[in-house]
């Protein structure tokens, strides 16, 4: 998408600045709901929290976190990446430049262990880490290993976060994305919080992955319920 616009810094800038004043007129012309209703305030003595989400889906996610809690997002160095960076930073938002990825060679590539260290280091300082679970470029919706990885390194839970709205357009995209509209309604589905313990072997760490995903696909699931729509 962003290629055919050019990836000059302030092209991209403006994009991105326009995402998000696009993405609050979205947030305010929606009558949103959270379940479960009480979810902020049971979460709020577990945080610092990983806050996971889909690609595609993430859009919205940045409305679901209460105001007073400190958060940084990790973004890939993409052009695309750059734009979302830009908007999140509109969203007060701190920034985690990287992006996992299937081999040794991509995570370099993208930056991932420099982002794995840094997002140690966001968590043990207080500050929450948004990321989504999936890795670019596919397949959709299916957790990588990442997240899981720094549940278990830095003790912190995950938290899988939908949000979904009664109006969108969905995009014939790897990560299925959904682009909302304004003038609906709109829901915030939260699950269960995952914990890694730290002695997980890293030959068991694929039970907490699927519950990763388990729990993402039921917060979204559940969100698009909550406006009257079925995911997909």
């Amino acid at each position: 998408m962003i290629k055919r616009l050019g990836r000059h810094p302030r092209v991209l800038s403006a994009v991105g600045s326009l995402m998000a004043a696009y993405l609050k007129l979205v947030y305010h012309t929606n009558r949103f709901v959270i379940e479960p209703v009480d979810a902020h305030d049971d979460t709020e003595k577990d945080l610092p929290v990983i806050v996971a989400m889909w690609h595609g889906q993430h859009f919205m996610v940045p409305f679901a976190k209460p105001r007073h809690w400190p958060a940084k997002v990790m973004i890939s160095r993409s052009a695309d990446g750059e734009v979302n960076a830009v908007a999140a930073s509109k969203f007060g938002l701190g920034l985690i430049r990287a992006s996992g990825g299937k081999n040794a060679r991509q995570i370099r590539k993208r930056g991932g262990m420099r982002g794995f260290i840094e997002a140690l280091r966001a968590l043990k300082d207080g500050y929450s880490i948004a990321m989504t679970a999936d890795v670019p470029k596919g397949p959709s919706r299916k957790s990588g290993e990442g997240i899981v990885q720094l549940a278990k390194h830095s003790g912190r839970p995950i938290l899988p976060v939908a949000v979904a709205t009664s109006r969108s357009i969905e995009l014939d995209t790897w990560d299925r994305a959904s682009v909302n509209l304004p003038f609906g309604r709109g829901s915030i589905a939260i699950s269960d919080l995952i914990w890694v313990p730290a002695e997980t072997e890293d030959d068991a760490l694929e039970s907490y992955r699927l519950k990763v995903e388990d729990g993402l696909n039921a917060a979204t699931k559940r969100a698009y319920e909550l406006v009257g729509r079925s995911d997909g």
